[in-house]
């Protein structure tokens, strides 16, 4: 764990915007989320960053049609090939082997290039997680990748080797990062859609998380079963609070645990889709956060020891919301954490 201080309900975002300038993108983050800034994933600005594309670069068997806007795993013979010096990398245990280029992370290589970052509480970064790659990046077949056990052991080291890069190159910036492995679709693990097992995910994410220094997170902006992500090490759950605040809080024991052992909640307050992102106010933000907290309450949990142990993000990323609603996503994210950092005497 990266350090003992509480984020004290501190705003950052979770990773895309729409933004096509990357100069532009990185300002906004960092005017906007001075005490934790992330770096701008630009879905927008190519195809490569968006979310499964971006994280590809290294893999073995990956291909990508930039024009058809598509990516897949060619498995077969020349997987195997490919996955020789993948592997070989791998157990070099450089991380720099895993470097994200500019070509897939723009935002990433423009902050870095800034270098140290002064009167910041942390620095952000993300990846995608591994099961929701697996099962949304398909092989020639159009069966998703997860299924296939050599590509989803690869999928899982190029996220834990892509991570620990991030990390080493964020630590650059400020000593106190927070990486976080963006799960959207953990809400299909258990349906008639995804055939894995709990112990699956677990072990997956748990491989990353162990690997990395600083504070781990996992984001999941879709309903799941929340005791298997509160079962991981992770250090911070970031969750849709506007749209299943009272899911998560169906699981009072083993948040309990959770916080006991010094675990955060990463509360995405704002919504970032339909007519309430570009309609609700501060005061309605204000609202769903103090009907979340009650709700936490009505469980046994007191809002005095939640909200120390908490950060205010918006739902989810902003990459598909025009910019002018995206910013003002984003910005409603930062005013409710003044907010609420001012009412509560947060330091």
């Amino acid at each position: 764990m990266a350090n003992s201080q509480n984020p004290n309900c501190r705003a950052t975002g979770i990773g895309s915007t729409p933004h096509t300038d990357v100069i532009t993108a990185v300002d906004f983050v960092q005017e906007t989320f001075a005490d934790i800034p992330f770096w701008p994933q630009l879905p927008r600005r190519a195809f490569r960053e968006s979310i499964y594309a971006q994280f590809s670069e290294h893999l073995p068997g990956v291909r990508i049609d930039d024009e058809a806007e598509r990516i897949w795993i060619e498995l077969g013979a020349d997987w195997l090939e490919e996955a020789e010096p993948f592997y070989a990398a791998f157990l070099e245990e450089d991380p720099s082997s895993f470097a994200i280029s500019a070509e897939y992370a723009a935002g990433l290589h423009a902050l870095l290039a800034r270098g140290p970052l002064r009167d910041v509480w942390a620095v952000k970064g993300q990846v995608v997680g591994p099961v929701s790659f697996g099962l949304q990046v398909t092989d020639q077949d159009l069966r998703p990748s997860l299924y296939d056990e050599m590509m989803h052991d690869a999928t899982i080291k190029n996220a834990l080797r892509q991570a620990q890069w991030q990390e080493a190159q964020l630590r650059q910036l400020c000593p106190h990062t927070i990486l976080f492995v963006d799960e959207p679709f953990l809400s299909m693990v258990g349906s008639a859609f995804a055939s894995l097992s709990r112990e699956t995910v677990i072990a997956a994410l748990e491989e990353v998380f162990t690997g990395l220094e600083g504070w781990t997170g996992v984001h999941c902006c879709a309903n799941t079963d929340w005791s298997l992500l509160l079962e991981t090490s992770v250090d911070v759950l970031s969750f849709d609070a506007y749209e299943y605040a009272e899911n998560l809080a169906l699981y009072p024991d083993e948040l309990r645990v959770f916080l006991n052992r010094g675990g955060m909640l990463a509360w995405g307050i704002i919504p970032n889709t339909g007519e309430a992102a570009e309609t609700i106010t501060l005061d309605g933000a204000w609202e769903v956060f103090d009907h979340a907290l009650s709700l936490f309450e009505r469980k046994g949990l007191d809002r005095r020891d939640l909200l120390p142990r908490s950060f205010i993000t918006p739902a989810c990323g902003t990459g598909t919301l025009s910019v002018p609603v995206a910013e003002r996503v984003m910005r409603l994210a930062r005013q409710l954490s003044d907010r609420v950092r001012e009412e509560y005497g947060l330091d």
